[in-house]
């Protein structure tokens, strides 16, 4: 089986980054996202650990692929000679056998697919941080706009009220009151602006574009997902990974164990030319049957086979122990991630009825505020139309308006914290990609 790694092509990526960063147009979700996988360190380290994985199942297999090193053994003696100084000599080295082998290679494999599930989980956890960190900027725009239009009701509402103080109609305190909503909407404005500088900083890092070239596309945001779409038989990417990692480490210790019962086989070939000036041939040439001498060879070869049984190792047994409790943790460990993430789910799901709940209370209190505002708006131009009725004022109607618009601000809030409920379950669940493509544009 082939793993082929995916590499990431830079120049593509920073032709898109200097488009949009001199465009300074809106940016579509899945732009963003796009942008951010690309730029990702935690992305490109996954990618890493993918590649590392797979030259490790490379080095496994090339253990039966004999090698070949040269060398040179070169020096002066004196007398009889030591060792074997040679010109040049060539060796070669390979297994032939080893049957812990097979276990080491299938767990090189475990490992590849234990990378390759963590990089899934990599990307799907910079996916959700760019679509939250975006929904959330997009979202707080928008209520940037209606703070901007309650701030300004809360100024006329104090200008009201001081002319009706001017005219003996209000009292001190209700100017009290009126300066006091006008601060606390302007207080909220500063921390609203507060939070769009923070996540567009956080986009820009996540990007590489410049903070004040993002500018968001609401229309570029798919609906919500539907919640009976979400699968909740589907293993999420990082239990697949201790999965596929527990496995890995179970293979090791099965290869660990066979080594203290079966035998090793290695190929070797050695070949050596031995040098003139050593005085080899004055001590090594050897009585032929004849009585005489037989010439010195200076051209050495040796090829054969090395056979190695273990009888009896406490090292081996020891590591092989080890291995296989690394093994035993590894898959406890998965289980224990796998329980924590069915429970996640049933969190979430729960999470999302009470959420969907609460924004449709939201709804309801929005449209309520929004009715009183529009029946006191005609009832200041028009009047009520029943003389016994209390007379409405301009006073009445801003402070109408500015119900409206924390009405309209809790809804939006509402709507968001729903949208991220329903964003991490499409992740437990494996339909966040597919969720982020539905609404980009097709070329």
């Amino acid at each position: 089986m082939k793993f082929v790694a995916r590499t990431i092509r830079t120049a593509p990526a920073l032709l898109l980054l200097c488009a949009v960063a001199s465009a300074h147009a809106q940016l579509s979700l899945s732009t963003v996202v796009d942008l951010a996988l690309k730029n990702s360190p935690k992305v490109k380290m996954a990618q890493a650990e993918l590649d590392k994985a797979t030259v490790s199942m490379h080095q496994t297999k090339d253990a039966y692929i004999p090698n070949l090193v040269a060398g040179s053994g070169l020096g002066y003696t004196y007398g009889f000679p030591v060792g074997q100084p040679t010109l040049f000599n060539f060796t070669s080295q390979s297994l032939l056998f080893d049957i812990s082998q097979f276990s080491y290679l299938n767990a090189t494999r475990a490992g590849i697919q234990a990378s390759m599930f963590s990089l899934n989980d990599v990307r799907q956890q910079v996916e959700v941080d760019a679509a939250l960190s975006y929904i959330q900027l997009d979202n707080d725009l928008q209520q940037q706009k209606v703070m901007t239009g309650e701030y300004g009701s809360a100024q006329k509402l104090g200008d009201i009220v001081q002319q009706r103080l001017d005219a003996g109609l209000d009292s001190k305190i209700d100017l009290t009151r009126a300066k006091l909503s006008g601060a606390q909407v302007h207080l909220k404005q500063i921390h609203l602006e507060g939070d769009i500088t923070g996540l567009r900083a956080h986009l820009a890092l996540l990007t590489g574009l410049p903070p004040d070239s993002i500018i968001t596309d609401t229309a570029s945001i798919p609906a919500a997902p539907d919640v009976a779409a979400f699968d909740a038989a589907y293993m999420p990417e990082a239990i697949q990974a201790a999965y596929a990692n527990a496995k890995s480490k179970q293979l090791q210790a099965k290869g660990d164990r066979r080594q203290l019962y079966f035998p090793q086989i290695a190929f070797a070939a050695q070949y050596a030319r031995f040098a003139g000036f050593n005085n080899y041939q004055d001590y090594y040439g050897s009585p032929t049957g004849t009585g005489g001498a037989k010439p010195f060879q200076f051209n050495n070869a040796a090829l054969g086979m090395q056979l190695t049984w273990p009888l009896f190792d406490r090292v081996r047994r020891d590591k092989a122990d080890v291995s296989a409790f690394e093994a035993a943790r590894a898959t406890h460990e998965a289980d224990m991630n796998r329980d924590l993430a069915i429970e996640g789910q049933q969190k979430l799901r729960r999470a999302i009825a009470e959420l969907t709940a609460q924004q449709d209370v939201a709804t309801l209190d929005q449209e309520l505020a929004q009715e009183q505002m529009d029946a006191i708006t005609v009832q200041l131009t028009a009047g009520s139309g029943n003389p016994n009725a209390p007379a409405i004022t301009p006073k009445d109607a801003q402070s109408a308006s500015i119900a409206a618009g924390e009405k309209s601000l809790d809804l939006l809030d509402a709507g968001y914290q729903l949208r991220k409920a329903q964003l991490n379950l499409l992740r437990a669940t494996g339909g966040l990609e597919a969720w982020i493509r539905s609404a980009a544009p097709t070329k």
